[in-house]
């Protein structure tokens, strides 16, 4: 039995001992099959194991006494061969290991499958579930894009009933004031002149509407007969549009709550705190209408709304053609005045709409420079933490040791990389520098311009306010009806 890694000195170092079985002829050495492994910085050492393994001591098979220098008993090993043939062979021992990795790596391929197979099922489930969820978000978003559409249809169509309602009712008002009242047009004149004179800075014109003010001083006509039967079929038709208009609210009404509803389904999302389980909720059909006979509820109530519109429409042109044929005398100042008011309104609300749209669009813009602000502010944040991290890298390699310390491409790079984020910020910093100048000069147009608005608000306002007067004043009710 040989001891590797011992001392020379050792008691069971000795000489090889003949045992029960014949020495062999030896093939190699312990040398030659162990390969010597040296530690760097160390030299070749061999000390480690006893010279005497590297040799074969024979003793000759004819000696009747085995040889013991040193006069210790002799290592006892196993005599009997029912014992050593009772072991498993080397090739049992081999097959034995083939086996258990055969197995092992038909496991681990089993495994390996199964694993795949299982990553590609919840990748396939996730993303169904995912495009089922996209599939009914996008139909609730068409959904509320066609209640939106009839929200606005309806919207639109209520406006435009409420304005010829209205219309409708001036009007009747008209056609019954205008049997009751008569006030001067003198009055009516002077009042709108003096109202005029409260018109600021370069609106103080002396334009069309002041010379027909100062041309109306005569005497306007009684109003006619035929008004009060005009005001008996407004009445009736102003029945008519309210039903309309009920009908329309009604269903405005609805579409606003399915669309409140529709669009808090839309914004629900898997992170939403209330979402939760209704176990058999999608059995539950309480429906009562399809989308072809919802779409022609609400394109029914909007025909009705547009026929009541059409015939109030022309109750009030059967109203002015009466009020027209009766004071044709009075009708030549009154649309002299009232078409240079008119002018007047317009052009002056026409600079109104020019200025507010400029001032809009200033205002977008002082919105946008503000946005771009913020934009560069946090341009600017976000590259102080990589120029901290560039620094700290080359801060952190400049404690490599010795020849460590070498200008190697990552050096480059980092240095390149801390000058050009470096410049970058310089240049982020300009820009904001810029960028807050140009908004300290939209601010200041924008002062200009809510100024120049509001001078333009008030002559808007006096030039109403003139034509309000004359549709309560005796010269206006003769031609159109006002109190």
């Amino acid at each position: 039995m040989e001891f590797l890694g011992t001392t020379q000195l050792a008691s069971y170092c000795g000489t090889k001992k003949r045992c029960l079985f014949p020495d062999l002829a030896p093939t190699s050495t312990t040398k030659d099959t162990y390969q010597s492994y040296y530690l760097p910085g160390y030299r070749c050492l061999s000390s480690w194991r006893p010279n005497l393994l590297h040799k074969v001591v024979s003793v000759p098979p004819s000696s009747d006494k085995q040889f013991n220098p040193t006069g210790r008993p002799p290592t006892i090993l196993p005599a009997s061969r029912s014992t050593l043939h009772a072991r498993y062979s080397t090739r049992d021992w081999h097959h034995a290991n083939m086996v258990q990795l055969k197995g092992s790596e038909a496991s681990r391929y089993s495994a390996g499958r199964l694993n795949a197979d299982s990553m590609r099922l919840i990748q396939d489930k996730d993303q169904l579930t995912c495009q089922m969820q996209e599939d009914s978000r996008r139909n609730l978003g068409e959904r509320i894009s066609n209640i939106d559409f009839w929200r606005s249809e309806l919207v639109y169509e209520l406006e435009c009933l409420l304005k010829e309602t209205q219309a409708l009712e001036t009007a009747k008002k008209r056609l019954e004031c205008a049997a009751d009242e008569m006030q001067g047009p003198l009055k009516i004149a002077l009042e709108c002149l003096y109202h005029r004179e409260k018109r600021k800075g370069i609106d103080l014109v002396h334009d069309d509407v002041e010379k027909n003010l100062i041309k109306e001083v005569d005497v306007f006509k009684d109003c006619q007969e035929i008004l009060t039967k005009l005001a008996q079929k407004i009445s009736k038709q102003l029945g008519i549009n309210r039903d309309a208009q009920h009908a329309l609210e009604q269903d405005l009404s609805d579409k606003n709550s399915a669309h409140f509803i529709d669009e808090k389904c839309f914004n629900l999302r898997n992170t939403s705190d209330s979402i939760n389980f209704y176990h058999g909720v999608e059995k539950a059909d309480g429906t009562v209408s399809v989308p072809a006979t919802w779409a022609k509820f609400s394109e029914d109530n909007i025909r009705c709304s547009q026929h009541a519109r059409a015939n109030s429409v022309k109750l009030r042109e059967e109203a002015e053609v009466g009020l027209e044929s009766t004071s044709e005398e009075m009708w030549n100042h009154f649309i002299s005045t009232n078409l240079a008011f008119n002018n007047r309104i317009a052009e002056v609300a026409d600079a109104k709409n020019k200025l507010q749209a400029q001032l809009a669009k200033i205002l977008q813009e002082i919105f946008q420079t503000e946005d771009t602000i913020m934009l560069l502010e946090r341009s600017i944040k976000a590259k102080e933490y990589p120029l901290k991290v560039a620094q700290t890298r080359l801060e952190g390699r400049t404690k490599r040791p010795n020849i460590e310390l070498c200008r190697d491409a990552p050096q480059f790079q980092l240095v390149t990389e801390v000058y050009t984020i470096d410049d970058t910020l310089h240049t982020l910093k300009r820009r904001l520098q810029e960028a807050r100048d140009t908004l300290q000069m939209l601010i200041l147009n924008k002062s200009k311009l809510e100024q120049e608005i509001s001078v333009k608000a008030n002559s808007f306002f006096i030039d109403k306010k003139c034509m309000d007067m004359r549709k309560v004043f005796p010269s206006t009710p003769r031609l159109i009806g006002y109190t």
